[in-house]
């Protein structure tokens, strides 16, 4: 029987007192039926709990094909040939290991794996998307065939940025510094604009997909009419796949309009495989061997493979919550809303009719994002336009799952770029519309940002 909502009271470190209200029925399953309930290292790679029948076959041939390492063309592993010619994984689970969060390289001299770097110059393309580079294409990829330069690596370097909270607690934050290496083609375009992008968690993404865009345009507030200092912008895309605009919502700046366009958009730009809807490869004129090389076929991800892949992203169980009803993290969810935390990772959701998945159809969930772009300041910027979202923007991500980062991926980088070297580190971030909240967090008292983070923890 689901827990009726109840009532603490603490004392503020203010002295005044604040109410806190348990969870709200169903709050401890987040992905509402399909939820699970796992907390080991395969927490991220279980199917949706209410999935049955041959449709669970179905999600296991997505998985093998999201697991299986592609081959240099021409190969006996007939449809599975054709990476690159460049490319940055041979796989897709390279970088969503156990379908969870990447990380940047954390040793001198580590190329990054399951960190890439977006690449565009001023301008916009034909459907208003990012311009790419003339010579080095949408994506710096450092890997090739056989026979064909790599484009170069990108070295990461770090420095220290000392802060305290205000009860004088210190702290310091890691400030990441890229630098092009060993590039193929020569020096980059002088205006060239990148954007770090660490491979995402992916559970919950097909309830993601089932928000109704008339619910995403109505939490937007672009030009902040409620007077709070969050304003939420939706970006608007071009959909490959449907040739029109539509409302964006995968990728680190909501970019993407469907789970299918992002997947083909994926197995292009990561690991060089075409599709119908991408259906040639990143090899700009300069890249003459790239351009010569064989293929897998045309294309070499035929729409019975993507289409699969995408159920089986579509159908990634979100875990359940852990300890949802301690007192400590209820202190913290009350804190976490007190913050204004909530106004961008919003709660709860309710998904419309998908008549395809009808798994996905009539969930109430919890994933704590909006889907919307949010300007997060000069620190996190990347000085990247991508369709609408500015150089400061970022759509705020889901939070589900967050707790289990480190028991999953052995590791707790976040945000974009996996500079935030652990949760508290995140929030620290957190500039522009979110500089509110952030400095509420700083002026919390010791055992109240414990009560935050534990809350976090939960998710």
């Amino acid at each position: 029987m689901r827990r009726a909502l109840i009532t603490l009271c603490c004392l503020l470190a203010c002295g005044g007192e604040r109410e806190e209200e348990g969870p709200e029925p169903g709050e401890e399953l987040p992905g509402g039926a399909t939820t699970v309930h796992d907390t080991t290292r395969n927490a991220f790679t279980l199917v949706a709990r209410n999935l049955q029948g041959e449709r669970r076959d179905a999600f296991f041939v997505g998985n093998a094909l999201f697991n299986r390492n592609w081959v240099t063309a021409p190969a006996s592993t007939e449809g599975l040939d054709g990476l690159g010619p460049t490319f940055n994984a041979a796989s897709c689970a390279a970088c969503h290991f156990k379908d969870g969060r990447g990380k940047p390289p954390t040793e001198p001299g580590e190329k990054a794996q399951a960190l890439l770097f977006r690449l565009s110059i001023p301008g916009e393309d034909a459907y208003g998307g990012p311009l790419e580079d003339p010579v080095y294409g949408g994506q710096l990829q450092p890997l090739a065939i056989l026979g064909v330069p790599a484009e170069g690596w990108v070295e990461l370097g770090r420095t220290e940025r000392p802060g305290q909270y205000a009860d004088g607690t210190p702290w310091s934050l890691e400030v990441p510094q890229y630098t092009l290496r060993d590039l193929a083609f020569g020096p980059p375009h002088p205006q060239l604009m990148m954007s770090p992008r660490v491979a995402p968690v992916m559970v919950g993404l097909g309830l993601l997909e089932a928000i109704p865009e008339a619910r995403l345009e109505a939490l937007a507030d672009p030009e902040d009419r409620d007077g709070d200092g969050i304003s939420g912008r939706v970006n608007h895309v071009w959909d490959v796949e449907h040739r029109a605009t539509r409302v964006g919502r995968f990728g680190w700046k909501a970019n993407k309009p469907s789970l299918q366009h992002q997947n083909a958009g994926a197995f292009r730009g990561d690991l060089g495989i075409t599709s119908d809807l991408f259906p040639t490869h990143d090899c700009p004129p300069a890249q003459e061997a790239c351009r010569a090389a064989p293929n897998g076929g045309e294309p070499e991800l035929d729409a019975r493979k993507l289409e699969q892949v995408t159920f089986y992203t579509r159908m990634l169980a979100v875990p359940a919550r852990r300890e949802p009803n301690e007192p400590e993290v209820l202190e913290g969810r009350a804190l976490f809303r007190e913050a204004g935390c909530a106004s961008c990772h919003v709660p709860r959701h309710e998904t419309g009719t998908m008549a395809d998945a009808p798994e996905l159809s009539g969930q109430v969930i919890f994933p704590y994002t909006d889907l919307l772009l949010h300007d997060m300041g000069p620190d996190l910027a990347d000085g990247r336009p991508d369709f609408e979202a500015t150089g400061s923007e970022w759509r705020t991500p889901p939070l589900w799952g967050i707790g289990l980062v480190k028991t999953v991926n052995r590791h707790t980088r976040f945000l974009h770029d996996g500079r935030a070297r652990s949760l508290e580190e995140a929030i620290l971030w957190h500039g522009g519309e979110a500089e509110r909240a952030r400095e509420h967090f700083r002026h919390l008292s010791a055992p109240e940002r414990a009560a935050l983070l534990r809350f976090l923890e939960s998710l």
